[in-house]
């Protein structure tokens, strides 16, 4: 669902269907024209790309309207968090342009949710249940059965109490007891069906220590914090959209104990989760893939996370930009990889620096060419950007090449270095093949060729039509890098779908290393993550594993998509 909004200049811009939700309320001054949102990860991990597009959402929507989005850790279950993580979080909001209004914890209300919760116990709304986790599941019934009530269900109010304060006190051991509201064992919404509101965790937590041991769940934690805060728009992904009468649940009995708040309280809406091709999103496998070793961490550029990405060459504008695509509906799919390539190239394409590197190199020899002579070439920074200007780069007798752009036996259409066929050297002159020397196991080591002195860019002789320009770098005046080329981690489409160990679906192709490439000098100065243009090969940035006199450059994407053709010849 979306809407067509004139604008001040007399164009029309589409609205997602929260936003024209968000005008609406404006408009009729709803909330007394408030807006607010959240962004509220939990601290047991680091943030993927589909944390991205909630980002996206709470912050722009907060940012495009006047509002305020605060940033809330769901920090509910000491077992998995961690201040790295919060830490990491943080980083990642800040590296895709936004910032939040206040910083808050669910555990900051750990007193006010635990004050709730003994309300409830006192109305005869919540009760604690000795049933194991199996038996209570047991009991719930199915979506078409009634579920059978707790044979604890009716225990009397002060006994309730007093269990509940043990449940805290470190009294009552892990799974012993739990606390339930008192709802509707025959709803047909399971989530009616006296949900698990608190439950014993005997772990330190990373905020508040050993004060508390009763830890409240999601579904009762999520909405009171909401309606602490003075959120007005609860915004979350689908998945939740069974979960929203249970937060409008409890949110409406907490506001029977607060009536001095009035009207206030927060209204949930959902939107599509982003599911790409060729990934996982789990943070349980990803976690496992960590731990595991089978990537470096969880910044490897091949990892979906926030961090990866980044360390990839992947920019905040490209980012924006590929979510801005996919939009935001109330329909679940599955987003191609290839778009999200496609944006960081239309990004990159108009405004990085393009340079020479030769991955696979092998020597050209000039054997016309002066010894010792050097020429700088100048060369364009960016074709697409007339205000980037140039850059020179230092030409002389020998010089590298990719070894595949050369072929003693070429086929008709292999417009490349060949015997006897003329190619151009970019930003140079115009040469011809003339041989090649090979060792004795028939490995080309050394190609030779004749340069026209009268073809230099820039000459008139220079428009001379060839039907191929290969880049180079000098012998003399380059750099040893170390490249490495990255593609996707899985290797089939829709690895969350498969019944295999998604660890057999890993692409045993998504990392090559390549140590013995060379790079033109203009790249001794490149900065840390800092992106470029390598010339007929793709976008690639440096990584922050290089040192000086060994530069490390990740490949964030190839020039073109070549990743559906190979997997159409399959």
């Amino acid at each position: 669902m979306s809407e067509e909004k004139s604008t001040s200049e007399g164009t029309k811009k589409s609205l997602n269907f929260i936003e024209v939700i968000i005008e609406k309320d404006l408009a009729e001054g709803l909330n007394d024209g408030r807006l607010q949102t959240r962004f509220p990860p939990e601290p047991n991990g680091y943030l993927h790309i589909g944390h991205a597009k909630a980002i996206c959402m709470d912050f722009g929507i907060a940012r495009k309207y006047g509002g305020i989005c605060n940033l809330r850790f769901d920090d509910t279950n000491p077992i998995k968090e961690d201040t790295e993580y919060v830490e990491s979080i943080k980083e990642d909001i800040k590296w895709l342009g936004f910032n939040w209004g206040a910083v808050y914890y669910a555990s900051d209300y750990f007193k006010q949710l635990w004050d709730y919760a003994v309300e409830l116990i006192k109305a005869g709304k919540a009760y604690v249940d000795e049933q194991s986790s199996e038996q209570i599941a047991a009991q719930k019934g199915t979506p078409t059965q009634a579920g059978i009530p707790s044979p604890y269900r009716e225990r009397p109010i002060k006994e309730n109490l007093t269990l509940f304060e043990k449940m805290n006190t470190g009294e009552i051991p892990e799974g012993k007891m739990v606390l339930r509201a008192k709802i509707d064992m025959a709803n047909p919404n399971m989530h009616f069906r006296d949900p698990v509101i608190y439950r014993v965790i005997d772990i330190p937590h990373h905020r508040t220590g050993t004060t508390w041991k009763a830890y409240p769940m999601y579904d009762f934690a999520h909405g009171q914090s909401d309606y602490f805060e003075g959120v007005t728009h609860s915004i979350c992904t689908l998945e939740f959209v069974i979960h929203r009468p249970l937060y409008d649940w409890f949110v409406d009995e907490l506001k029977k104990i607060r009536t001095e708040d009035g009207d206030r309280r927060p209204r949930q809406y959902e939107f599509n989760r982003l599911n790409l091709t060729y990934t996982v999103m789990s943070k349980r496998k990803l976690l496992q893939l960590v731990k595991e070793g089978l990537v470096f961490g969880w910044d490897d550029p091949r990892m979906p996370t926030i961090c990866g990405i980044r360390r990839r060459g992947y920019t905040p504008e490209s980012i924006h930009r590929f979510i801005d695509k996919i939009g935001y509906t109330k329909f679940e799919g599955t987003v191609d990889y290839a778009l999200l390539e496609h944006s960081i190239r239309e990004d990159l394409n108009t405004r990085v620096k393009r340079v020479s590197a030769v991955l696979d190199p092998v020597k050209l020899i000039l054997t016309n060419y002066p010894e010792g002579k050097v020429e700088m070439m100048e060369a364009v920074n960016n074709p697409e950007d007339p205000e980037s200007g140039t850059h020179e780069i230092a030409f002389s007798r020998e010089l590298f090449i990719e070894r595949e752009d050369f072929m003693e036996d070429a086929p008709k259409k292999f417009f490349r270095m060949t015997p006897g066929q003329e190619v151009r050297l970019k930003n140079a002159y115009i040469v011809r093949c003339t041989g090649c020397k090979k060792d004795g196991n028939g490995n080309v080591t050394e190609i030779y060729a004749e340069y026209d002195e009268q073809t230099r860019s820039g000459m008139p002789e220079s428009n001379r039509k060839v039907k191929g320009t290969l880049h180079w770098v000098s012998v003399e005046h380059s750099l040893k890098a170390e490249v490495r080329l990255y593609d996707r981690l899985f290797s089939v489409e829709n690895p969350s779908a498969d019944e295999r160990d998604f660890r057999e679906l890993l692409n045993p192709n998504s990392l090559r290393i390549l140590t013995e490439c060379r790079i033109e000098k203009e790249l001794e100065s490149a900065k840390p993550l800092e992106n470029f243009q390598f010339q007929r090969i793709g976008y690639f940035n440096l990584d922050p594993d290089s040192r000086p006199g060994r530069p490390v450059f990740n490949r964030t994407v190839s020039l073109k998509d070549s990743w559906t053709k190979i997997k159409d010849k399959e």
